[in-house]
């Protein structure tokens, strides 16, 4: 186990990223509380995001932002290399090969700092799982 040496909270993993505290309320105070040098890499993904479901509602879920419209449709987060996209399982399976070249898991795609992110694959993946009604 590993204790946050600020909040006293306890991880099962070493340096579990977390909030200390409450985490934010909007997706603009979850950027703004971010490393100022990750803030453009989610400005952008939310930009992307925003464009690709323009009727959905932005909100914290889970403590991530989120897109939702009836349901999640789609999360990220920031990590300490990498921002992470949540479409779901079904999501990743469908997109598997698009995604071949980025970590995966079950139900979520990592794409790190030191690449461009995929803009137009993320956008496809946020419509994808609105219009099949992909719920996670």
């Amino acid at each position: 186990m590993w204790k946050c040496p600020e909040c006293g909270r306890e991880f099962k993993n070493a340096n579990q990223d977390h909030y200390c505290g409450e985490p934010p309320k909007t997706i603009d105070a979850y950027i703004a509380a971010q490393p100022e040098d990750v803030r453009p890499y989610l400005a952008r993904m939310r930009d992307t995001l925003r464009a690709a479901l323009p009727d959905a509602q932005e909100r914290i879920s889970w403590s991530m932002p989120t897109y939702w419209q009836k349901r999640n449709i789609i999360h990220f987060a920031a990590f300490k290399k990498h921002i992470g996209l949540y479409p779901g399982e079904k999501a990743m399976e469908h997109f598997g090969e698009k995604l071949a070249g980025y970590k995966t898991s079950k139900g979520a795609a990592q794409f790190p700092y030191d690449r461009p992110l995929p803009l137009p694959l993320i956008a496809e993946i946020a419509k994808w799982c609105y219009e099949s009604e992909n719920h996670h």
